[in-house]
């Protein structure tokens, strides 16, 4: 009969090896280097509630006298695009925090035993977060890898406290072009593994 091929599902062999599990961690200054990742060195902190991550093209559909639906070529123009990562903290540090309001962090003269953080009036090159990425794993062990090349924060620092419960702020950052790159295009990589790449070595499973 004609229906005999159906599937109840659409799961296949590859399908474990395609499932994003579990919430990942969160990175600033990912690098590899001959070989290795510094995925311990480079985490930002404990997160609560995971992560969310946006990366939306911009489309322009051309207004043409007599064209009364969208047509291919002249509706999909893409003449921008965003990148957002939403973090939720649970880890709450002076880094974060001054990356947070765009601020500036010293050891308080008026406060013996804190450290200050104020604001400030501009924005500076240090504001900006170089290679800030999100590390999961898929069910077979192997990492897919976010990276922004150029971030900033987008969301200010704000926290609810509340009794029985550890606060979290969410942290929003937005990829932005730097002005020696392209301005036609964001600097971001989604590094999916190949299939080759089995899983991740002993060390950085720990780590990741």
């Amino acid at each position: 009969m004609a229906y005999e091929e159906l599937k109840s599902s659409g799961i296949t062999a590859d399908t474990p090896k395609n499932i994003l599990f579990g919430a990942g961690t969160i990175h600033k200054g990912l690098k590899l280097t001959t070989g290795k990742w510094n995925f311990a060195e480079s985490l930002i902190g404990a997160t609560s509630g995971g992560f969310a991550i946006n990366i939306t093209p911009e489309l322009t559909d051309l207004e043409i006298d007599g064209k009364l639906v969208k047509v291919k070529s002249l509706s999909d123009l893409k003449t921008g695009e965003t990148a957002t990562m939403e973090i939720n903290l649970i880890e709450i540090k002076p880094d974060i925090i001054k990356a947070l309001v765009v601020g500036k962090e010293a050891e308080s003269e008026t406060y013996e035993g804190y450290t200050e953080i104020t604001s400030k009036n501009r924005i500076s090159d240090g504001d900006y977060i170089e290679n800030l990425a999100y590390v999961g794993k898929k069910i077979d062990g192997t990492p897919i890898i976010i990276i922004f090349e150029l971030a900033l924060v987008s969301g200010g620092f704000s926290i609810n406290p509340q009794n029985k419960s550890a606060s979290v702020s969410t942290a929003t950052f937005e990829c932005v072009a730097s002005l020696e790159g392209d301005h036609d295009r964001l600097p971001y990589h989604i590094l999916y593994p190949t299939p080759q790449v089995q899983t991740l070595n002993d060390t950085d499973k720990e780590d990741a």
